[in-house]
């Protein structure tokens, strides 16, 4: 009886906290001075976009980048600390935990969303072509979107390019017609706020499906779920 209240009290004490703390670093990691790595780049591009940050997109949180990140959390009503946390990981669109909290009041006036039309039409497509796919990877598919409006190669309207023939599978076979998720107008919101964890890219693709070989001669900048992105 004595061991097994020692082994329970050992799972209290050491498992259950290493448990919970896999589960914690498996979304988005603090972030602060000194911090290196991919998602400090996915800050600095944010932060970029947004008129925030002017320094390089090389992944070191030094001085600039703080410097950036207070600026950010000053203007949109966060505790300026100068670190990525919860809060400011959301009001950034970049939070991919399970539950994210919810973002301050400010955050919707400080972001520009377009026409509902826009959104809902996003949230469509998003929803026709990545229904499967984790929140960051539906979001992708929307800034693809975006960006070939922005393109001088596509159309310059989304409706354009959206239903440009032969664009999307999804408009072809119908999909596109379907009721999305709010998940799905979640993600078109966030592309429309500026998020773009794509960087440009223009196209997208399955790779393990077949597709036209004249797709794979547009250089890959990511891959994010079962999508590469390419430009």
């Amino acid at each position: 009886m004595r061991f097994a209240r020692a082994l329970a009290f050992c799972l209290i004490l050491f498992v259950i906290p290493m448990v919970i703390g896999d589960h914690i670093s498996a979304q988005r990691r603090t972030l602060y001075w000194g911090t290196t790595g991919q998602d400090v780049k996915d800050v600095q591009y944010r932060l970029r976009q947004w008129g925030y940050y002017d320094g390089l997109i090389d992944g070191v949180f030094g001085a600039t980048t703080s410097r950036a990140v207070r600026e950010f959390q000053a203007k949109n009503g966060l505790r300026v600390d100068g670190i990525v946390g919860p809060e400011t990981w959301q009001a950034l669109g970049l939070w991919t935990g399970p539950t994210a909290p919810t973002p301050p009041a400010t955050y919707a006036s400080t972001t520009g969303v377009a026409r509902n039309d826009d959104v809902q039409l996003l949230a469509r497509l998003i929803h026709a072509e990545a229904q499967a796919e984790p929140y960051i990877g539906k979001v992708a598919v929307g800034a693809v979107a975006l960006n070939r409006v922005e393109s001088p190669s596509f159309p310059n309207t989304l409706a354009g390019v959206i239903y440009q023939p032969g664009a999307f599978e999804s408009v072809t076979n119908g999909r596109i017609n379907l009721t999305p998720s709010q998940e799905s107008v979640r993600a078109a919101i966030d592309a429309l706020n500026g998020w773009d964890p794509t960087y440009g890219a223009l196209f997208f693709w399955n790779p393990y499906k077949k597709v036209s070989a004249w797709i794979w001669s547009r250089p890959i900048v990511t891959q994010i779920g079962k999508h590469v992105f390419g430009r």
